[in-house]
């Protein structure tokens, strides 16, 4: 279960980058000219493009500058639904939890 929410989340990252990468394109920026007029570190903005990795304030300063920070407006406004919490709930609550061995241990004498 882990996996896959790791995977997705990778494909989340790669697809928003390769969005910002396209932004950027069509306004004709050089990776050089959105770091400088965004403040972000063009190391920074490499590794983004390329990795999908950057801090939520070095993403809105880019978001900024490529003119698409109200989109952030939107993220995660809807309600959590309901169903999302109880199975998580579920999944929490399934978990074995751990118990003591029984039996005697080789090699241990009583004092």
């Amino acid at each position: 279960m882990l996996t896959l929410v790791a995977r997705q989340e990778g494909n989340i990252r790669q697809r928003v980058a390769g969005r910002f990468k396209a932004r950027r394109l069509a306004m004709n920026l050089p990776q050089q000219e959105l770091a400088r007029r965004s403040g972000v570190p063009l190391s920074t903005l490499k590794r983004f493009e390329r990795e999908g990795l950057i801090s939520l304030d070095a993403l809105l300063s880019l978001a900024t500058v490529l003119d698409c920070l109200e989109d952030f407006e939107r993220l995660a406004a809807s309600p959590m639904p309901t169903g999302a919490a109880v199975s998580l709930d579920a999944l929490l609550k399934a978990r074995k939890p751990r118990q003591r061995a029984t039996g005697k241990r080789e090699g241990r004498h009583a004092v």
